[in-house]
């Protein structure tokens, strides 16, 4: 990996170091820079779990990606600067009260001097910065408040925590997974019918003061306090897609 270019596509200039204010400052760096996108599967493009062809992508053609792939390729980068993480296999709360099927979300743990934290950017306006895994403890973090806690003897569970209530995220294993072990869930959800991914276009990036989702016909610009949504023709996406994440794609393009 091309770990110069790499931090140049996510505007890191510091230092490198394997410690934990490296570790923070890259999270931050790549969801300003990186936004979650599921373009490839609604432009006939399949998404391989490549790490070359994730890197081209993300890094040369500026691109976005979803959870597999940019979780994949940050902990390939994490890997080559020295970090200790490995991935992880999440399943991810739905609106029906249930989790989804393993390997359905990645994740990256992270252990830096016996301290354990869980590493995300890619699951949306999830935490800015890696979360420490310590249960029943609620964190503070620049987009809420977060809990851990033990969901059954094989399976650690993330919370939003909202007024005092707990909110489910995703569960998942401590255990390290390789990333081909993902393949299968990664077809499902660029395939089927029921995966959320194929129903509508979406891309979302974290800004220093918000975060902007476009989506097949709205666009939400959340500025500080300031929340506005704008309707838009169909013909105008590439335009905003431009714009607002300076991805330039083509309706129609298979390549």
């Amino acid at each position: 990996m091309n770990v110069s270019a790499y931090l140049e596509r996510i505007n890191f200039k510091k230092k490198v170091e394997t410690d934990k204010s490296t570790l923070f400052e890259l999270q931050r760096a790549h969801l300003l820079s990186v936004p979650f996108e599921n373009l490839d599967i609604h432009y006939n493009r399949e998404i391989v779990l490549d790490t070359n062809i994730i890197f081209e992508k993300i890094v040369t053609h500026k691109r976005g990606g979803f959870c597999h792939e940019l979780n994949g390729l940050f902990y390939t980068l994490l890997k080559e600067i020295g970090f200790n993480v490995h991935l992880v296999s999440a399943r991810v709360y739905s609106e029906k009260n249930q989790y989804g099927k393993e390997f359905g979300h990645m994740a990256i743990f992270a252990t830096i001097n016996e301290e354990q934290f869980l590493v995300d950017v890619g699951f949306g306006r999830f935490s800015f910065a890696p979360l420490p895994i310590i249960i029943d403890k609620p964190h503070t973090d620049e987009y809420g408040v977060f809990v851990f806690d033990h969901y059954d003897d094989d399976y650690l569970r993330v919370c939003t925590q909202e007024n005092g209530i707990l909110i489910p995220q995703y569960i998942f294993s401590p255990k390290s997974r390789k990333l081909s072990e993902f393949k299968n869930m990664c077809h499902y959800q660029q395939t089927s019918v029921e995966s959320h991914f194929t129903q509508k276009k979406v891309i979302s990036i974290s800004t220093p003061n918000g975060r902007v989702t476009l989506n097949n016909t709205k666009i939400k610009i959340i500025d500080g306090a300031k929340t506005e949504e704008i309707e838009f023709n169909e013909d105008q996406f590439e335009v905003l897609l431009k714009n607002y994440f300076d991805i330039v794609m083509k309706i129609g393009e298979s390549k």
